[in-house]
């Protein structure tokens, strides 16, 4: 349920026009609170006794939701290194798996919420918790502390980026354009912000979710998926292009193929039977997964032209530039 703040300015705000407020109201912050829902019940399992029978579902459903709200950059979700700490992939040199091994042989009253909020991002979140639940190999040592207290951090950073939308970031970008408000001088700004989470959010899908396991063809990398042990890999890409399906369908009605070419990406998803990817490995696995990443590429191309244009903005500076 939105907080009396965000309903009153939804509103009454003059400054701001539908489509910002529809992708604000109907998009982020619902996202952004079954998130938070999701994680808590994750941390509720794991505090009931680490049970793998409950706590497996609890977090493939709390990744699902990440899925939901990973494509947007802005706003809390860039403070105090929240985003990292949900999810720090990609780990070549696997720092989180390290990290987590001493923290393991540490003492584990000190294995606390609080006290793993000061603890290397490469250890904390859903990919730290991927580990625990899904080892490579079995933990010579009794995991149930780290998993409480990393499911309890995460589902405190889940509570933090939902109350930060709520409280401080929504009202921004609603109410953009007034004198008052330093962040977003105007409407076109908010508008350009919003329209650069969906352009990002499919160069991560395309560079990293489908080119980092692709590799070469003479050097393909199927390891390098995100989540191959919790099985992942693929679903992680189609969640991501719906929601920003419905990020796009919410920002304008008038990018009828940008919605189109998204559809037929997320058709190629549910039509590949290769959940984590692997078939990247062989020409013909490599040549669907290439299909794939064309498709996303052409869904990118495709907003930069019309979705751009329907909204009259440009690409802007995003918090993943550079990475």
């Amino acid at each position: 349920m939105l907080r009396p703040l965000i309903v009153l300015i939804s509103l009454f705000a003059t400054t701001a026009r539908a489509d910002v407020p529809d992708v604000v109201d109907d998009h982020i912050l619902p996202r952004h609170q079954v998130f938070a829902e999701s994680t808590q019940r994750l941390a509720q399992a794991a505090n009931d006794g680490c049970d793998m029978q409950t706590l497996i579902p609890a977090y493939q459903a709390a990744y699902d939701d990440w899925m939901g709200i990973q494509h947007i950059r802005i706003g809390p979700i860039e403070e105090e290194g929240r985003g990292l700490a949900i999810s720090f992939w990609p780990d070549p040199k696997r720092r989180g798996l390290q990290a987590q091994r001493e923290l393991l042989q540490s003492d584990a009253a000190q294995l606390t919420p609080t006290a793993m909020a000061q603890q290397s991002v490469a250890a904390r979140g859903l990919t730290g918790l991927e580990r625990l639940l899904f080892p490579a190999e079995p933990w010579d040592m009794e995991t149930c502390p780290l998993i409480r207290a990393t499911s309890d951090d995460l589902a405190r950073l889940a509570t933090e980026l939902r109350d930060g939308w709520q409280d401080d970031f929504a009202p921004q970008l609603l109410m953009a354009g007034d004198p008052q408000n330093a962040r977003f001088l105007s409407v076109d700004e908010a508008r350009q912000a919003l329209f650069t989470q969906v352009i990002t959010g499919l160069e991560y899908i395309k560079d990293q979710r489908l080119g980092r396991p692709m590799g070469s063809f003479d050097r393909p990398a199927p390891e390098r998926a995100e989540a191959t042990a919790s099985g992942r890999s693929l679903v992680n890409v189609q969640l991501s292009l719906e929601a920003i399906r419905e990020m796009v369908v919410a920002l304008s009605d008038q990018a009828p193929r940008t919605v189109q070419s998204l559809e037929h990406a997320i058709d190629q998803t549910r039509d590949l039977d290769d959940p984590q990817l692997a078939g990247v490995s062989t020409p013909q696995g490599r040549l669907k997964v290439e299909v794939l990443q064309q498709s996303v590429e052409a869904a990118r191309l495709t907003a930069l032209e019309e979705l751009g244009s329907a909204l009259g903005v440009t690409l802007g500076f995003n918090a993943m530039d550079g990475d």
